[in-house]
């Protein structure tokens, strides 16, 4: 049982400036009830609660058994006894969870769980693509849904797509869904000769998307010692101005193993917040970037789940969606370095 007082100090750290992560104690009071509610229930109904580094610290450091980006976060569930998964983020990475854990019950809490970039794309898009592109091999970012990646040749995450692009044994690779990662692939084989027959879809994420360059260099004239770290997602001339860049994960590992005086983060701000709590001697600049699909997920959402859910909340996939797209995630394993 967690009290107002002890939730306040634990997520006292954060102070990126969001209505979502204001924790005054008035705050804390509403909150604690329905976060002891939580986790005496996940335990009682043999549930595991995983949530994403995007959606609010109340989530995250009040009820999560695990805390990741979305692929670590299903190879999490696969560990675990649970024979339900409450899966805090959205939609495609349930449907991840549920691929690679298909005995289990997964839900989605919110039913606010598209992503921009995964709902860019569809199973018909990929198919009209595949009779037009007979000779590509096709390669889907893990933001797909399950239809998606079961028309696959294989997934990827932004921790291994250059790599697993570079090496692919084809030379003509269509990649999916992401056209701003797609165009920072593109200048990474250019940068190492590469003679790939290389094309990407025209899906954006639109978190990643605002990001502008006249911005990175207002930061750099105002905090010139500041590193700036992007996710991939990013446009190229974002990445092109950045000290590092790399996936969710990626991310809070830079932090948290290098010593610069600012970080700025180039990612939905839920990042930020979670580094505040695990590096609280670092500083971080800049302003919250949030996913409004991420961030639609609440306590108050997962309580729900555990004690009525909903039909339509469930993941339901046929075995053979899931077959295929399985295939194409283990082709993730085969082909990463």
């Amino acid at each position: 049982m967690i009290t107002p007082k002890e939730l306040k100090e634990t997520l006292s750290g954060i102070s990126i400036g969001a209505s979502t992560c204001n924790y005054s104690i008035e705050t804390c009071e509403k909150l604690t009830p329905i976060i002891n509610q939580i986790n005496a229930l996940k335990k009682q109904k043999n549930t595991v609660i995983l949530a994403h580094s995007y959606v609010s610290p109340d989530i995250i450091y009040g009820v999560a058994d695990h805390v990741g980006d979305s692929f670590e976060l299903s190879k999490a569930a696969q560990s675990t006894n649970a024979s339900t998964i409450i899966f805090a983020a959205v939609k495609f990475m349930a449907e991840t969870a549920k691929i690679l854990n298909p005995e289990k019950r997964v839900y989605t809490p919110s039913p606010i769980n598209g992503c921009s970039l995964a709902d860019a794309i569809t199973a018909d898009d990929v198919i009209a693509l595949r009779k037009q592109y007979p000779d590509h091999a096709f390669i889907c970012y893990i933001n797909t849904s399950a239809e998606v990646k079961a028309l696959c040749d294989c997934c990827v995450t932004s921790s291994n797509v250059y790599d697993i692009v570079d090496h692919y044994p084809n030379q003509n690779i269509y990649f999916l869904p992401d056209e701003l990662m797609g165009k920072n692939i593109e200048a990474y084989l250019a940068s190492k000769n590469s003679n790939k027959n290389f094309k990407y879809y025209s899906g954006t994420c639109y978190v990643h998307e605002e990001y502008d360059p006249d911005m990175i260099e207002f930061l750099r004239l105002n905090h010139p010692d500041a590193a700036i770290v992007a996710h991939p997602e990013c446009k190229p001339s974002i990445i092109e101005k950045s000290t590092f860049v790399g996936s969710t994960s990626q991310m809070v590992n830079y932090v948290k193993t290098t010593d610069h005086p600012q970080y700025v983060l180039l990612t939905e701000c839920g990042l930020t917040a979670r580094l505040q709590m695990e590096a609280p001697e670092k500083q971080f600049i800049g302003s919250c970037t949030m996913c409004k699909y991420m961030k639609s997920n609440s306590l108050g959402n997962i309580l729900n789940v555990l004690e009525s859910p909903q039909p339509e909340l469930e993941i339901h996939l046929n075995s053979s969606t899931i077959s295929k797209a399985k295939a194409s995630l283990m082709a993730m394993f085969k082909y990463a370095s």
